[in-house]
């Protein structure tokens, strides 16, 4: 199963970027998606951003994976 995380780019230098993912800084590639900009919501995965999404979709995932932990976690 693979897994695409949402990020919010927080710098971006060409095809080189990187993203807060809940407080964590990573270095992504925007190979993909080389309109996202500074700013934008992308879907990440495997140190790529696949595709910008909104924000209010991206809080929504992130909400998703929070109950998830929650009920792993019972």
């Amino acid at each position: 199963m693979c897994l695409a995380i949402p990020a919010i780019i927080v710098e971006k230098k060409g095809e080189k970027g990187l993203v807060n993912l809940g407080g964590v800084k990573k270095e992504i590639m925007f190979t993909f998606t080389p309109e996202a900009k500074i700013g934008d919501w992308v879907i990440m995965h495997t140190g790529f951003a696949l595709n910008i999404i909104s924000e209010k979709d991206a809080n929504e995932t992130l909400k998703l994976f929070e109950e998830m932990a929650l009920l792993e976690n019972d």
